[in-house]
């Protein structure tokens, strides 16, 4: 077993850092070197078990350790290693929060992107399920979901528990499941007219541009589109010019977590130019999901550190109340608002956690008079796909219960969260408890 450091920080004073992905090395996908890595990582992990409590992939590493034949690692049977790669959903928590062997530390353990590493093996290897690589088509699932004529009956079985326990029995998605509703006529149908909108008027600050590109994302185009039409109304509320881009695929975060990343680099070929180009013609971008942010402001660097285009786009990239606490700053936020909003249970994602921006979505909130906000810093358990599979959905509303317990206990009169997908699972165990997107709140205590 690694024997760890007298003090766990030792050689990790400093902020942690990144190293770009060689995921087009053939030895990335090696089985002999993964393997290697893995066992070297994993006996790290076990000599220090701080993230006992952060998901599910570390109890089962630790319980496969406990109960190998020796107590160690050497005993552990390889299967148990991907069933430890399973239970990651590349949160990033334990990177950014937990683990003091993160570099610089020389024992360089990058817990995510090892695993990352593993599924990308897997799904090279060809033993990835059809109902995960459906379930990360986010863009072509919402797509023929929400065609007209089929839309109402989709959202229709969804609603029905018959045609639920059909869907788990074929499909593998877990009966009790949150499932999103789906839209015909999307955010990027509903705002077509701001395609082409110019940013005359804008007013820049030392931090931003004062005008936008929204990225509407998967989920805010077909599953909520009036989040997107929130944003757009609250941005243009304080004078801050939007826009659309001309074309927009899925971020590519859902493939991401399946270890398909050539259908990412796929995905890239199309957002960046595009986005690089608004960036070069002054604006800056917004996206109303962590999750899409966090895929362009880190893991397409990571993945494709050479591409100019994608640090371009990174650098313009924002957390939508990050840059509206940016406005504030420079005293350019209206804050002129018609309605309190009373007690507010707020959970914080964790793609916002790992971001490293502190609490802006909470600040932005509190500025509103009469209004405060309880944050909750927990995981939801959703993360991705991983709560609306039929073998990973009981786990993951263990994960979620301190959260459910807090909102509960809140007795707020709203609770939110900027993840729509941790929102409803939340809001699904927590009685009495409906879900709302911070930035629909904001509107409201706007009154517009």
């Amino acid at each position: 077993m690694a024997t760890p450091p007298e003090s766990p920080r030792e050689g990790s004073l400093d902020a942690p850092t990144r190293h770009a992905l060689d995921w087009k090395s053939p030895e990335f996908t090696d089985e002999t070197s993964l393997f290697d890595e893995l066992e070297r990582v994993f006996d790290i992990c076990h000599g220090c078990r701080r993230c006992f409590n952060l998901c599910n992939a570390f109890p089962t590493l630790f319980d496969a350790v406990d109960e190998s034949e020796s107590g160690e690692l050497d005993t552990v049977p390889k299967k148990a290693y991907w069933e430890v790669v399973d239970h990651c959903y590349l949160c990033d928590m334990c990177y950014m929060s937990k683990c003091p062997y993160v570099p610089p530390h020389p024992f360089n353990v990058d817990f995510p992107h090892l695993m990352l590493r593993a599924k990308v093996k897997k799904f090279k290897d060809g033993k990835v399920s059809t109902r995960d690589k459906i379930l990360s088509a986010t863009e072509t699932v919402g797509s023929l979901a929400g065609i007209p004529v089929v839309v109402q009956a989709v959202n229709a079985a969804n609603r029905n528990p018959t045609a639920r326990k059909l869907l788990q029995g074929v499909l593998g998605v877990h009966a009790d499941a949150p499932v999103p509703e789906y839209h015909s006529r999307t955010a990027r149908k509903r705002l077509a007219g701001l395609v082409d909108a110019p940013g005359e008027g804008a007013e820049p600050d030392a931090a931003t541009r004062g005008r936008v590109v929204v990225f509407t994302t998967c989920y805010g185009n077909r599953n909520l589109p009036e989040v997107v039409e929130d944003l757009v109304a609250v941005f243009r509320h304080n004078s801050i010019p939007v826009r659309l881009a001309a074309t927009e695929k899925c971020c590519g975060m859902p493939k991401l977590e399946l270890g398909d990343l050539e259908s990412v680099e796929r995905a890239k070929n199309v957002n960046v130019p595009e986005l690089a180009r608004l960036v070069d013609e002054g604006w800056d971008i917004v996206a109303p999901v962590p999750s899409c942010v966090l895929m362009f402001k880190q893991e397409l660097p990571l993945l494709f550190p050479e591409d100019e285009q994608v640090a371009k786009v990174a650098a313009a990239m924002w957390d939508p109340f990050n840059y509206l606490m940016a406005r504030h700053r420079a005293g350019k936020l209206n804050t002129a608002f018609a309605e309190s909003l009373g007690k507010i249970a707020y959970q914080v994602p964790c793609h916002l956690r790992v971001q490293n921006i502190g609490l802006k979505t909470r600040d932005v909130l509190k500025l509103v008079p009469e209004t405060e906000v309880e944050a909750i810093e927990r995981c939801s358990g959703h993360d991705g796909t991983y709560a609306v599979k039929k073998e990973f959905h009981e786990v993951s509303r263990k994960i979620a219960q301190p959260v459910v317990r807090r909102v509960g206990n809140a007795k707020a009169d709203h609770f939110a969260s900027d993840c729509p997908m941790a929102a409803e699972q939340i809001a699904s165990g927590a009685e009495g408890v409906d879900a709302s997107h911070p930035m629909s709140l904001l509107r409201r205590a706007y009154g517009i």
